[in-house]
């Protein structure tokens, strides 16, 4: 007896071992089906989604500009000066945006970020004024940085609380432990000449020309190189280890990182502490500036940290964000600065600028999420 036939498959059937155009549109969420050419209005999206900071900072560049050149100030904004200034200013927020975005790829937050800097800064000048050398009094920072972010990252994994509320706690503990260490109106001096040239360096403006140094290099103080170095080990962290890999898992969907096999617990604690040791650099970095150790240097610096990496389009709710992106925030935060200062623009004007940025930003990144997820569900749900 000869077995039945087998039934023809109609095109398209998900039992053949191709798919149709038709069937990869019904479907927009699949895996792209080999033969099918992806529209250039998505190649265009994901174009303009990388390249999104770069053109965001370049227009902001030349909104300033162009209205510097209306009031007859032209050439007062883009000088070697400006841009040195730019440079030096974006140091400490820089390096610790760089641990910020860790933190939020992993769908986390820290707005204790500020004062653990300035705490650190603090520990280093208490370092110097007992009798150590800078090398030690730099390693104290960092280690009481990534201490700070351990804390914070015990709690928000192993007792799975808030990171808003648990850091906006620890924002005020860390703060009131820089006022024990500092003296008399939350300061502290490290002894004159206990903090060498090279570090001060670190964050000088020379008044050399900007391309006196090398023809190929423009003439800022080391920190901003140091930054570009930190930057380049993170993206690599981030994109070419299992590690990164994790905390873009983590951050898109928690529960489904966990049942993937992937240690959340271990992963938090990890990234909250190495963001931490950053933060601690960063607090390196405001004493070099400042030359002193300051408990309320600060306040404020957390929401300039968060704002560069959400300007670089870092994402809220997790899952997303990139090196080159928070970077380019940075430079954005900065450029506004400096831009209101050169137009003679009161300080309020540059707060309500800065504000519409994060706005859009963030308004644009809900809709990316409602567009890639219209049924309006986030990885929390």
């Amino acid at each position: 007896m000869e077995p039945a036939a087998t039934p023809p498959i109609p095109p398209g059937d998900p039992q053949r071992g191709t798919a149709s155009a038709d069937d990869a549109r019904a479907r927009p969420n699949a895996d792209p089906v080999v033969g099918i050419t992806p529209r250039p209005s998505r190649w265009l999206a994901r174009l303009v989604s990388a390249a999104g900071p770069l053109l965001a900072l370049l227009l902001v560049v030349g909104f300033f500009a162009i209205a510097d050149a209306f009031q007859g100030n032209a050439g007062k904004f883009l000088t070697d000066g400006s841009v040195r200034l730019v440079g030096v200013q974006s140091v400490k927020v820089a390096i610790a945006a760089l641990g910020m975005t860790m933190i939020i790829i992993a769908g986390g937050i820290d707005l204790s970020a500020g004062t653990a800097a300035a705490l650190a800064g603090c520990v280093a000048a208490y370092a110097l004024k007992q009798g150590f050398n800078i090398q030690g009094a730099i390693a104290l920072a960092i280690l009481s940085g990534a201490l700070c972010g351990l804390l914070n990252g015990a709690l928000v994994s192993m007792l799975r609380l808030v990171p808003f509320i648990i850091t906006l706690g620890t924002m005020t503990i860390f703060e009131g432990f820089g006022k024990m260490i500092a003296e008399d109106g939350g300061t502290i001096r490290p002894p004159t000449g206990s903090i060498p040239e090279w570090v001060d360096r670190m964050v000088t403006q020379f008044p050399d020309p900007l391309w006196i140094a090398w023809p190929l290099l423009p003439n800022f103080g080391w920190g901003v190189w140091m930054t570009l170095v930190l930057a380049i080990m993170v993206a690599l962290l981030l994109y070419q280890t299992v590690f990164g890999r994790h905390l873009f898992a983590i951050g898109s969907s928690e529960p489904t990182a966990r049942l993937c096999g992937v240690a959340v617990t271990r992963t938090k604690l990890a990234v909250y502490t190495l963001a931490g040791a950053l933060i601690g650099l960063a607090g390196v970095v405001d004493l070099a500036r400042l030359g002193k150790g300051d408990a309320m240097a600060g306040r404020g610096l957390e929401l300039e940290i968060i704002a560069a990496v959400v300007i670089g389009g870092g994402s809220l709710s997790g899952g997303r964000g990139s090196v080159f992106g928070t970077l380019c925030g940075v430079l954005i935060v900065r450029v506004i600065n400096l831009g209101t200062t050169a137009l003679g623009l009161e300080n309020q004007v540059e707060n309500v600028l800065l504000g519409i940025i994060i706005i859009t930003a963030v308004a644009v990144d809900r809709l990316r999420q409602k567009r890639l997820n219209p049924t309006g569900r986030t990885s929390s749900d």
